[in-house]
């Protein structure tokens, strides 16, 4: 969330003749500001016993971050769909519709998606966790402008699949077409789409808490 130079002065110039945080966000809510916008403005600066405002490092964009992100996210996305791909064969076999899908066909996608999965998956998990060490150890990170770029696109993503698979669910069932491979697919999707968004959304969650301390 991008800072407003006039917010940023007003808060520096606020700590500076020794008003609390607490005082300086109630003010500016009640003046009409977004409460986010005003964490983020308080936490541009840092606790200090100094008399004048100490600024945190401005969050700068870095192309080794932004390619790590992309690479997270570019496997996390592979990896749902080929997890869910999978599975959706498996319901094939366990439900078959001969005139649809060849078994020669259940094979190949059941064959491509392990390798796509045995690829994706693990340097999701290795990048992700080499990112979380780095934010670990610098917090200031977690405010990377292509994380939480990416991260909302991600979410966006997510709540239009789950939308669009519970008014698919819900206009089968009211059209009595609601057959066990069609609720068990319906059902893939949602958990993986859920588990995916619950996953980004605590997380944001967490950056929102550690901005209000």
């Amino acid at each position: 969330m991008a800072i407003n130079e006039e917010l940023l002065d007003f808060v520096r110039e606020a700590l500076g003749r020794g008003l609390s945080r607490a005082q300086i966000e109630n003010a500016l809510v009640n003046a009409g500001w977004e409460k986010g916008r005003v964490s983020s403005a308080l936490a541009s600066f840092a606790d200090s016993d100094l008399p004048v405002p100490v600024p945190r490092p401005r969050v700068y964009l870095s192309a080794r971050e932004a390619f790590f992100y992309l690479v997270i996210f570019v496997t996390l996305y592979t990896s749902a769909y080929n997890l869910g791909s999978l599975l959706f064969q498996f319901i094939n076999r366990a439900f078959p519709i001969p005139t649809q899908v060849s078994a020669k066909q259940i094979n190949d996608t059941i064959r491509f998606s392990i390798s796509a999965l045995v690829v994706a998956f693990p340097i999701f998990l290795y990048v992700s966790n080499l990112m979380s060490r780095s934010v670990s150890l610098d917090p200031g990170k977690r405010a990377s402008k292509v994380r939480k770029w990416l991260t909302y696109l991600t979410l966006f993503i997510v709540a239009c699949i789950l939308i669009g698979d519970f008014v698919s669910l819900i206009y089968n069932f009211l059209g009595g077409e609601l057959t066990a491979r069609f609720a068990l697919k319906v059902l893939v999707v949602g958990s993986i789409s859920g588990a995916v968004f619950a996953y980004y959304l605590a997380d944001l969650k967490i950056e929102e808490k550690e901005n209000s301390v």
